[in-house]
């Protein structure tokens, strides 16, 4: 009987560990992404298919929801003490992927490296932080130089990730081969333009509603490289389904696509003041620029390129968003006015500039359009086309006359304009510099009162409209292809893929 009642008690006891062992996800989840991401690093990171891998692997004190609400994610609190003191509560048992517990001092060591952090892309998103106090093991108070409106906005993205301060300190420069993190997946493995590999990390806080074992991100450029690693199923989720693909998604029974409005823009940055390639007639007189504006036709741009379903705009703020400037509309192709323009400006013609284009090939057929609309007016317009990480270095460096980028867009208008227009902005690639749109951007974060930040952004849109140092081209729109054995997707306007919840069918 002893023996038997051990037997029993050792399979009682062993149940359990057995049904455990089930309920320990085993599938792999295949995203292919437009391009292959740059630095694995939320302080570096600049590229929107980087912030895709981030959600996977880096929480953030706080997240959006489809209805662009301000949800709770490593924080479970927030509340402003004064206009310039902002008090979080943190969230307990969380765990770094190193093993090591995230607390109060983790987010206040995370928080003061992305703000001094040499080369940081987010030190212009938290500029006005001044310090950063810890009251309690999960407590943190931020006190600022001057009260900002858009913090919480700014946190819900890679602001407000945070690291592992043991693993930043042991990696110094190198963190983003190894970063470690706070989120549902581990980082395992990178091959440049290949694949990155993130491993499903047990011990995350919301373990629950994570159900695979491995996520596998592959950069696949051409578009329809794209679409057929899909519909072989060779990947399960494919990020950006250009407009022309849009039909035969539709029409593949083992597919589906998921839509929502997009936050951002696609836009040619000019260099004014950049370093030794500031020097042509575009960069020195804004008749040149606007004659090129005016050059564009961007209704046909999208019809021609998108099918009609991304908007034309002239402002980095989209439609349905309080702070939209009305006043502030694209303007139609004038060929007559733009030939005025360069006459008036006294260039000799064809005006030559070079363009630097990512390889994504619906970009390089956007700019291709271009340079067939804008010769002629007079424009020249020459395409060097080059790797998106490779392209964002020479934007650092100055080494470009022009640049077509996107960017993939904010709930708060100060995260679609501050870093760009903003005197000594991060991501200023144009060195723009005009006293009247830092005041107003200053204005407008010293503010919580809606009407008054968005006439303050309007003056922005106002003087950028002027002085073109960014031309904008369309407003985005999230366009996501994902096989129907893929359950629970809740497609976000920022476009990031957050797999919280979602399952792969067998």
């Amino acid at each position: 009987m002893r023996r038997l009642f051990a037997f029993t008690a050792l399979i009682a006891l062993a149940a359990p560990a057995l049904a455990r062992a089930e309920d320990v996800p085993s599938q792999t989840l295949k995203i292919a992404l437009r391009e292959d991401a740059d630095a694995l690093d939320p302080s570096l990171g600049r590229s929107y298919v980087g912030r895709i891998v981030f959600a996977s692997m880096c929480d953030k004190l706080f997240d959006i929801n489809d209805k662009l609400e301000v949800v709770p994610q490593l924080a479970t609190s927030y509340a402003w003490e004064d206009p310039k003191t902002l008090r979080i509560e943190l969230r307990p048992g969380v765990k770094f992927q190193d093993g090591t517990e995230m607390d109060a001092e983790a987010v206040k060591y995370s928080l003061m490296r992305h703000l001094t952090m040499q080369g940081s892309a987010r030190r212009g998103e938290i500029s006005t932080l001044e310090s950063v106090e810890v009251t309690g093991p999960r407590t943190v108070k931020l006190h600022l130089k001057a009260p900002t409106s858009p913090l919480i906005a700014q946190l819900t993205d890679r602001a407000g990730m945070i690291v592992s301060p043991k693993a930043a300190e042991a990696e110094g420069k190198d963190f983003a081969l190894h970063p470690v993190c706070a989120g549902p997946f581990k980082f395992v493995e990178r091959v440049p333009q290949d694949h990155i590999i993130l491993e499903r990390f047990a011990d995350y806080w919301d373990a629950k509603d994570i159900h695979f074992a491995r996520v596998i991100f592959q950069p696949i450029v051409d578009s329809t490289a794209r679409l057929a690693n899909l519909r072989s199923g060779a990947v399960d989720l494919d990020e950006w389904v250009i407009p022309s693909d849009v039909p035969a998604v539709k029409a593949d029974p083992k597919l589906q696509l998921l839509t929502s409005p997009g936050l951002g823009y696609q836009s040619i940055n000019f260099n004014l003041a950049h370093g030794p390639r500031a020097a042509g007639p575009i960069s020195k007189d804004a008749r040149v620029r606007r004659a090129f504006e005016l050059a564009i036709d961007r209704d046909a741009l999208s019809q021609v390129v998108f099918n009609g379903l991304l908007t034309p705009t002239a402002q980095a703020v989209q439609q349905g968003s309080p702070f939209y400037a009305k006043s502030v509309q694209p303007k139609p192709r004038d060929l007559a006015a733009a030939k005025k323009l360069l006459a008036e400006a006294g260039v000799k013609t064809p005006v030559t500039v070079t363009v630097n284009v990512p390889n994504s090939p619906e970009i390089i057929q956007v700019m291709e359009v271009v340079q067939a609309m804008v010769g002629e007016a007079g424009f020249d317009l020459k395409l060097n086309t080059m790797e998106f990480a490779t392209s964002l270095d020479a934007a650092d460096r100055g080494d470009f006359e022009a640049y077509m980028i996107q960017w993939s867009g904010r709930t708060d208008a100060d995260g679609n304009l501050w870093n760009f227009v903003h005197t000594g902005g991060p991501l200023n690639y144009p060195a723009y510099s005009n006293p009247d749109v830092d005041h107003a951007l200053e204005a407008a974060r010293a503010t919580t009162d809606i009407p008054t930040r968005a006439a303050l952004y309007e003056k922005v849109a106002q003087q950028q409209e002027a002085d073109l140092p960014i031309l904008y081209l369309y407003g985005l729109r999230n366009l996501v292809g994902v096989s129907k054995k893929v359950v629970g997707y809740v497609p976000v306007p920022d476009g990031i893929v957050r797999l919280q919840g979602v399952t792969l069918a067998k």
